[in-house]
């Protein structure tokens, strides 16, 4: 696991994000709009488990950083969709992609039921981990 953080790392930022400063928080937010594509607060929320309020305060601060747009659902007013501004979409896909197409070809090889238990594996892994600090 180390290693793979490791490898992770040394992907550099692209110059234009750098001055942003990037969390962890921020890139998984990040890569679910860039490849699932635009969705509502609540659906980032559902994904990334945690609460509306904690993803809303995510938007806006990376709105704030022009990383991201919020527009009105056409389908209900009420609602807003958040997506990847359409300027700095190119750097972020740049960057977030190499990881993307990395764990695709990892994972290509393997059958359906390989894949469902390498990732309970991971789930189980991040589980324990948690309760150890806890």
């Amino acid at each position: 696991m180390p290693r793979l953080v490791g490898a992770a790392k040394r992907i550099p930022v692209p110059e234009e994000l750098q001055s942003l400063e990037l969390a962890p928080r921020h890139l998984s937010l990040l890569s679910y709009l860039l490849f699932d594509g635009p969705m509502t607060v609540n659906e980032l929320a559902a994904r990334l488990e945690v609460a509306p309020t904690t993803v809303s305060l995510l938007v806006g601060e990376l709105s704030r950083k022009e990383l991201l747009e919020r527009q009105e659902d056409p389908a209900d007013r009420r609602r807003r969709i958040v997506s990847i501004a359409a300027e700095k979409r190119p750097a972020i896909q740049g960057w977030l992609a190499r990881g993307a197409a990395s764990w695709r070809t990892a994972l290509a090889p393997l059958s359906v039921s390989e894949r469902q238990l390498f990732v309970h594996t991971l789930r189980a892994y991040e589980t324990a981990m948690l309760e150890s600090l806890a």
